[in-house]
């Protein structure tokens, strides 16, 4: 059990090496944060937006003050997972219509199911809900209720919310100093960054709407971790998953690459590279034995839209520079992927130029070349941002000790009143 709060302990012992909770003060932050947030978003936002909004503004308002005037934390982190995320979810999966997102997924399982592949043939691409961007790994959230599983059990939204709790608590586990079935502190903590990452907003709104990046976002994580332990080719495979289930995730694999080109050998960089790519493209053929028959659905399905080139386009796009510059016609969408491909070589010369040192340096690294990547893309929406923003979180979660700043594994009570949150 977790030390009683108010009691005054001080980690001794082993305890003294366990990493360090996030203060109390900067936890009640965010939340004040992730209330201002839902709330312009309850204001502003429409549809199923605003549903979520209002579910998460609710809770992290109640979070925020539960960590201001108390001094437990289970009932917070309940409070913050339950009323941003399950409770939304399941609103939303019930009496509400169903989002593209979910729709794609589940028509592109059931024809994985009859045909091999997850593609429509380019005869069927009729408007912009006709194609699905994602590659063949991804189509396993929809296969449930293809299978026959109906209601809220068959949703794929309820199986990504899962797959990427698990990612997590595995990405948390391996960055743990200590074995989960033999050290108590440690199974705290990692179940305690598990609620305080699925709660986020950058993880609980997506999961919420059927928005399939969190679980991509959470291997990214689990596989930097792996890297940051020296477990490279079991961060390949992890990667590898990701990487057959969304485009998103193919960044990382050159910076990784050259992280363990750097900071173990050449020869080390190689086998990651190489089990990275074989594991790719093998998911991605057994998931989807038939997508090679069809070259001309592939790449109008998994190229040409996400890039704008194809006859429909998505309405997914925000007032960036290169949703801007592309608007200008083919010679402005020419132009905003000319930027990209400059920005690409750009990002590679930095990395070559100056190695990541370590994983979080690679992590860093990897939230500044998405951050500039989705800003010149021309089919960019700000939702993209919750993949550097939610780096920048893992950053934040798998901090270092710094006695001023941390505190101990949080105490055990679920509800013990204080007069502010505790530095």
């Amino acid at each position: 059990m977790w030390v009683a709060a108010g009691s005054g302990a001080q980690p001794t012992g082993r305890e003294s090496e366990h990493a360090a909770w996030p203060s109390r003060r900067v936890v009640a932050a965010w939340f004040a944060g992730f209330t201002v947030f839902a709330g312009g978003m309850a204001a502003f936002a429409g549809h199923e937006d605003s549903d979520w909004a209002i579910w998460a503004f609710g809770a992290y308002a109640i979070t925020t003050m539960l960590l201001w005037f108390t001094t437990g934390w289970v009932l917070p982190l309940v409070t913050a997972v339950a009323g941003a995320l399950i409770a939304p979810l399941l609103w939303l999966a019930t009496l509400l219509p169903v989002p593209a997102e979910v729709l794609v997924l589940g028509r592109g399982a059931t024809h994985l199911l009859k045909y091999g592949t997850p593609y429509l043939p380019p005869s069927q691409l009729l408007d912009w809900r006709s194609y699905n961007p994602y590659l063949p790994v991804m189509e396993v959230f929809g296969l449930p209720r293809s299978a026959g599983l109906s209601g809220v059990p068959g949703d794929p939204r309820v199986w990504v919310s899962l797959a990427t709790t698990a990612l997590f608590l595995a990405a948390f586990r391996v960055m743990s100093p200590h074995g989960l079935r033999g050290c108590p502190q440690c199974r705290k903590r990692v179940a305690g960054l598990t609620a305080l990452a699925v709660a986020s907003p950058m993880i609980a709104y997506p999961l919420a709407l059927g928005i399939t990046d969190p679980p991509v976002i959470a291997a990214l994580c689990l596989a930097l971790a792996l890297a940051s332990r020296g477990a490279l080719l079991r961060a390949a495979l992890v990667l590898a998953a990701a990487c057959a289930a969304k485009t998103t995730a193919w960044a990382l694999v050159p910076v990784l690459a050259i992280m363990a080109w750097v900071q173990h050998a050449p020869r080390a960089a190689v086998r990651f590279t190489a089990t990275a790519v074989a594991a790719t493209g093998l998911l991605a053929l057994l998931a989807a034995p038939e997508a090679l028959a069809t070259p001309d659905a592939v790449r109008q399905n998994l190229i040409d839209f996400p890039l704008g080139l194809t006859k429909h386009k998505t309405p997914a796009a925000s007032p960036l520079p290169g949703h801007l510059i592309a608007q200008l016609g083919t010679a402005g969408h020419y132009t905003a992927m000319a930027l990209m491909a400059l920005a690409a070589v750009a990002f590679a010369a930095w990395i070559l130029l100056r190695p990541p040192r370590d994983a979080r340096d690679a992590a860093w690294r990897l939230a500044v070349g998405y951050t500039v990547m989705f800003v010149l893309d021309p089919s960019t929406r700000f939702g993209y941002f919750v993949y550097p923003l939610a780096l920048l979180g893992w950053l934040a979660l798998t901090k270092t000790r710094d006695p001023e700043r941390t505190e101990p594994t949080p105490p055990d009570a679920l509800l013990v009143p204080s007069g502010g949150p505790a530095g």
